[in-house]
């Protein structure tokens, strides 16, 4: 799979599946991974790493798609990107950038409005307050 948008929506369908061992298998060993403008992840051991602790500390991942775009090995995605741990969940908007060179991603870049990220953590934490209250209150426990 050489496709540039192929392996960068089959990445992106590993993530969602916290199949990291199977999302690597889409990266270059040395891949540059950055939300910027946090300083980026350089090479399979650092990015590994950040990945792996999305699975520990999630529960959860989505990535929503809206529109994806190829031009050669440059591949842009507009998504919604959704975050969940346990109840807590937070949906916010995402640009990415990735340069695929033979069949691999060397550059994932992600871009998105830290203000609107905060917005949606907090709203996760509110609704995961009712929801407990909730099961409190009902004494159910699902």
């Amino acid at each position: 799979m050489t496709d540039p948008k192929t392996v960068v929506t089959g990445f992106l369908q590993a993530l969602e599946e916290f199949d990291i061992d199977r999302a690597l298998g889409f990266v270059a060993i040395d891949i540059v991974y950055q939300n910027v403008p946090l300083p980026p992840a350089r090479g399979l051991s650092a990015v590994e790493k950040q990945l792996r602790a999305m699975t520990r500390y999630g529960s959860g991942f989505e990535a929503r798609t809206h529109h994806i775009a190829a031009d050669g090995p440059i591949v842009l995605t507009e998504r919604t990107d959704v975050l969940r741990r346990g109840a807590w969940e937070a949906e916010f908007w995402v640009c990415g950038t990735f340069e695929v060179r033979d069949g691999r991603i060397v550059l994932w870049r992600d871009y998105f409005d830290w203000t609107t990220f905060l917005a949606a953590s907090a709203k996760g934490v509110g609704k995961a307050a009712v929801a407990g209250l909730k099961k409190l209150v009902s004494g159910k426990d699902g």
